[in-house]
């Protein structure tokens, strides 16, 4: 069974704020993106990136998946962004509004060039109409891009759409990057909830994105990380069934297997194995 690094919630918290980095210390959330772009004031930009590399020197984060998110290509803090952010050696560096895949191999190479270490991915935040007519090509385009993350309000945006509960104006899109990311075999994150009062339209949300196939969901309030830790685990059923299953297939002799009166084939056991891999993972940080 390949080993799987949850991603069920994905927690944006800005640099410049020391109480938040210190909070995100103890909140029970999968990863964390330290965001030196949307949540950081141009006047506070140096200093939020010197906070966001002593945070992922420091290795007080435990398990959590910590990642930096630079300023975009052409900004005037996206190159000293780069070097601090590649030097630091997170998980992962989070750039906005990535194109092309050209652009992906210029940012691979300038991280190289800072000397990033090897398990230091790049992930592509998908929030632009060429980004969603170029996916495959993006998340094709080098080995070390680790995850899409969709910027969800910045799509909605571009497209003149509007927010409505079901998200169907960006249905196509989200589709779209989800082919892609899977064809090339990297995670893929949902967007962001906006209404953080909005209990029952942000588990909703979860859902959908669930059922979609999204690895979990980018959030921007510490209250929605319980949610979307329950949304994007497998229920208590789906384990049961998933040992089942596989057992089922397992321990058959030869001929037709069933298991709960439907037939199994090797894509429902490797379905099955991806579940059980999922809850393994999950348990043993819980634990």
């Amino acid at each position: 069974m390949t080993e799987f690094t949850p991603l069920r919630s994905v927690l944006y918290m800005p640099s410049s704020n020391e109480r938040a980095l210190e909070k995100a210390k103890t909140l029970p959330c999968d990863g964390l993106i330290l965001d030196l772009e949307d949540a950081v004031a141009p006047d506070a930009k140096v200093e939020a990136r010197d906070k966001a590399v002593a945070a992922v020197k420091s290795g007080e984060y435990g398990r959590r998946t910590v990642t930096i998110r630079v300023n975009g290509i052409g900004t005037q803090w996206h190159d000293d962004d780069i070097v601090a952010a590649s030097q630091a050696g997170p998980a992962a560096i989070v750039v906005p509004k990535v194109n092309s895949a050209a652009e992906v191999q210029q940012l691979v190479a300038a991280m190289e060039a800072a000397g990033a270490p090897e398990h230091t991915k790049l992930w592509a935040m998908v929030e632009t109409p060429i980004a969603i007519l170029d996916c495959l090509a993006i998340a094709q385009a080098s080995p070390r891009l680790g995850a899409f993350v969709l910027g969800t309000n910045d799509l909605v945006k571009e497209l003149y759409a509007e927010h409505v509960p079901g998200r169907a104006p960006i249905l196509p899109s989200l589709h779209t990057a989800l082919l892609a990311g899977r064809a090339a075999g990297i995670a893929v994150i949902d967007g962001v909830y906006n209404d953080v009062k909005n209990t029952e339209g942000f588990l909703a949300e979860c859902e959908q994105g669930r059922q979609m196939g999204f690895d979990g969901k980018t959030l921007i309030h510490p209250g929605q990380v319980e949610g979307a830790n329950n949304a994007f685990a497998p229920s208590a059923a789906a384990v049961e069934d998933a040992r089942g299953l596989i057992e089922a297939f397992e321990s058959s002799t030869g001929g037709v297997v069933t298991y709960k009166n439907k037939m199994v084939e090797n894509l429902h056991v490797e379905s099955a194995k991806r579940t059980l891999a999922i809850h393994e993972a999950i348990t043993a940080l819980a634990g």
